[in-house]
């Protein structure tokens, strides 16, 4: 059995200890068994892999609500200023990522931040159009997505 499904167990586990099964009860119990999995990886043989996906998807999460709240600050403050400051346009961001569920990932990720929406992805699936409101610099904006999305995508897949 899987760490994930072992931990889903123990917060299920945990959740029926305490007599509650609201979301809270269940959150701390998936993260008391993912401590309680870590400590006894050794003993019980789960793979290390499991615990670096869970960082990495965790730091992915935590990266893209920082992105959504600085787009949102942003789009926000270009929308309420008298004379809006915005360039928008579509731009070419060549993927490095070639599974279907990492492209779904990275073209959702940066169509729900605002400012970006994914338009297409090309029939050999190697580039993806991005409607940008602020691309005052195309180049530093693809840098940007790369660097960012794509590539924290393309970590929590890798093995």
């Amino acid at each position: 059995m899987n760490g994930f499904l072992i931990n889903l167990l123990l917060a299920f586990a945990w959740a029926a200890m305490t007599g509650s099964f609201g979301l809270g009860t269940l959150a701390t119990g998936a993260v008391l068994g993912f401590f309680a999995l870590w400590l006894s990886a050794p003993l019980t043989g789960i793979d290390r892999l499991y615990f670096l996906r869970s960082y990495r998807v965790v730091r992915l999460a935590v990266y893209f609500f920082w992105e959504l709240l600085l787009s949102s600050v942003r789009v926000a403050w270009d929308v309420i200023r008298p004379f809006p400051k915005n360039k928008p346009a579509i731009i070419e961001m060549p993927l490095s990522v070639k599974s279907d569920i990492e492209i779904l990932l990275v073209t959702n990720l940066i169509s729900l931040t605002p400012g970006t929406l994914s338009v297409d992805v090309t029939q050999d699936r190697s580039t993806l159009m991005v409607h940008a409101m602020f691309a005052d610099d195309p180049d530093a904006l693809v840098a940007e997505l790369k660097n960012g999305m794509e590539r924290m995508v393309a970590e929590v897949f890798e093995k």
